[in-house]
């Protein structure tokens, strides 16, 4: 991967890359991933527009974003599916850093099935992808209320 792309009204801009972060957290479907945290490893790409400055205006801070998904993912109630936990993890993405123009998300559970490295999903979310599922669940948590 490039570690930027061109300034260009064509160009994508920035992107950070983290690769694994693994944090324990409380994921799963079956009765046994129930009783304690488990880690998760995550890979992600943050894309960004802005020309990064020393007063830190238009910059996507890494450290910040592994520090929050890191305490979010510790303190957070049990999630079944992995695809539930990166949406939240890229909703939270979306609603912290403004900045923020996309982001691909691979979660897996390192050594969950014998014969592999490593299962898990992929999601790659624009910020219009997060505007659209943030009206869907609003609307859904109106008629939950209403």
């Amino acid at each position: 991967m490039k570690p930027f792309e061109p300034m260009s009204p064509g160009g994508r801009g920035w992107r950070i890359v983290v690769d694994e972060l693994v944090v324990d957290t409380r994921i799963g479907l079956h009765a046994h991933e129930h009783r304690a945290p488990q880690p998760v490893a995550i890979d992600a790409s943050l894309i960004y527009r802005g020309v990064p400055d020393e007063a830190c205006s238009h910059l996507l801070d890494y450290e910040a974003w592994c520090e929050r998904v890191s305490a979010f993912l510790t303190s957070k109630p049990h999630t079944r599916l992995l695809e539930m936990l990166a949406v939240e993890i890229a909703a939270l993405s979306f609603d912290e850093w403004p900045a923020l123009d996309a982001i691909t998300l691979l979660l897996y559970k390192p050594k969950i099935r014998e014969g592999t490295r490593r299962l898990g999903i992929e999601l790659d979310w624009r910020r219009a992808d997060f505007d659209a599922w943030s009206m869907r669940e609003r609307s859904r948590h109106a008629v939950d209320a209403g």
